[in-house]
């Protein structure tokens, strides 16, 4: 096969971004030539660089696996792509792998980053690999124990799985916040409790915060009981945050803590490396009830605008997936 130039979605200023026609680099030893199938959307980090809002101080440690360019634009980036090997070693063609490359429809890669599906994982679902890597990792750094009661604010795409795996600990009450109550049909689908009002969570276990909203911070505080753990998994990038550390936070002696999917956890690091724990999420997402978290999907072609639509304040669509002809 002779597949000499791919397309590929760029921003190319904040708040804008055009697919455009490139060079796929020569092969080289141990690469794979790979056709998109699917790719997904990162609500939370993808809206963030495509409205230019990675802190400078942030530039190198935001890089994604396989970006080009640089921020805050121009610049390539993704890491939700689920594609077919179409070249490379005979006992990989035609095989269904998930890698953390940018919204592309072809392009070359090692080998190595072209990691197979697992049976009975279908490809559409596989989309949500990503968010079920910072799931996983939020489930190590929180430690939700068996009996629990456990608030998650911010019934997102993350949000929605940190609760399912959450739930799965023996014992555990999880409870679901958001103020969009369209979220509560996919949360009880889930077998998960569901409340638009905060107030309604009190003196819990566990409070984990997803909804990438200052103020969703703000109640998980409130809904924390004496020496619990309020785990972050929001990234604000360049926006500030103001917490009221003065009213009860101290004395009632609440642990905020943050977390963030690049770093296994240190007491993980002896055992576990990202490929293992990619295979762990890969596994998790042949649960078909997942399947209600895709709520949107169009062709690549119309990635530009649909970048801007979710952008501009969507809350509506969890995860949009983008299909490859």
């Amino acid at each position: 096969m002779s597949v000499e130039t791919a397309r590929a979605f760029w921003v190319t200023r904040p708040g804008h971004g055009a697919i455009r026609e490139e060079t796929l680099p020569p092969a080289r030893p141990g690469d794979v030539l790979v056709r998109s199938l699917y790719s997904g959307i990162s609500r939370g980090t993808e809206t963030l660089v495509f409205n230019g809002m990675v802190p400078e101080t942030q530039f190198q440690a935001m890089r994604a696996p396989f970006q080009a360019g640089d921020f805050p634009a121009p610049v390539k980036y993704g890491y939700i792509n689920v594609g077919c090997i179409e070249e490379g070693p005979v006992e990989r063609l035609g095989e269904t792998v998930f890698c953390l490359h940018p919204h592309q429809d072809w392009f070359r890669l090692p080998g190595s980053a072209a990691v197979p599906l697992p049976a009975g994982l279908a490809p559409e679902r596989a989309v949500l690999t990503a968010n079920m890597e910072t799931a996983i990792n939020a489930c190590w750094d929180a430690g939700p124990m068996a009996g629990d009661r456990i608030a998650i604010l911010g019934a997102g795409v993350l949000g929605l799985l940190t609760a399912w795996l959450c739930r799965q600990v023996p014992g555990t009450q999880v409870t679901l916040v958001d103020i969009n109550p369209a979220r509560e049909a996919v949360s009880h689908a889930l077998e998960i409790q569901f409340t638009t009002i905060a107030a309604n969570v009190s003196d819990a276990d566990l409070v984990i915060h997803a909804s990438g909203r200052p103020e969703g911070l703000t109640q998980a505080l409130q809904c924390a009981g004496v020496e619990s753990t309020v785990l972050e998994l929001s990234w604000y990038g360049n926006q500030g945050v103001t917490l009221p550390l003065g009213e009860a936070f101290h004395s009632r002696r609440l642990s905020l803590k943050s977390s963030q999917v690049g770093r296994i956890p240190s007491r993980r690091q002896a055992r576990w490396d990202h490929r293992r724990r990619l295979g762990l999420a890969l596994d998790l997402l042949r649960a078909p009830e997942l399947d209600l978290l895709i709520t949107d999907e169009s062709d690549f072609d119309t990635l530009p605008t649909v970048m801007t639509r979710l952008s501009c304040g969507d809350t509506d669509t969890l995860c949009h997936r983008i299909r490859y002809p």
